[in-house]
């Protein structure tokens, strides 16, 4: 009987791994070896290449962190394309079809950026009005006990 919880657990038909989604399925190793393999991607940006070793069962939000700090941009606002369709982050690379020295391209995601950066303003606004808040009440109890 194969008991549930999260990470891996082990049956008599191999080891389980529970996606992102809540699926338990077979966990996903190399056909040659038990240990998953890594590959080296390229990935377009711009006008420069970088290429990326990365585990072939990473996900594309994976590489959108490690691209993350290569290339300056956050990794809410990059769209990676790859066989020209925009991958999902939740997508995993060999499920995608991903291969050693397969070729992606990345770009900047403006609407992405434009929220993030909208959020980031509601937050400080939100911080900034707590702040003046907080200092009204600290002034208002100082001026209570000089009134007592």
């Amino acid at each position: 009987m194969m008991k549930m919880s999260i990470g891996t657990t082990t049956s008599g038909d191999g080891e389980m791994e529970l996606r992102p989604g809540g699926m338990v399925v077979q966990k996903r190793t190399d056909h040659s070896s038990s240990v998953p393999r890594g590959i080296r991607v390229r990935v377009k940006y711009g006008s420069v290449h970088h290429e990326i070793s990365i585990n072939s069962q990473s996900t594309f939000g994976e590489l959108k962190k490690i691209l993350s700090g290569a290339t300056g941009v956050h990794h809410q606002d990059m769209q990676i394309i790859y066989k020209d369709k925009e991958r999902d982050s939740k997508m995993f690379l060999d499920l995608s079809g991903v291969k050693d020295r397969s070729k992606l391209i990345l770009i900047e995601d403006p609407i992405s950026q434009e929220k993030r950066l909208l959020e980031l303003r509601k937050i400080a606004t939100k911080e900034k009005s707590s702040k003046a808040i907080s200092d009204i009440s600290f002034q208002v109890e100082r001026l209570a006990g000089q009134v007592t």
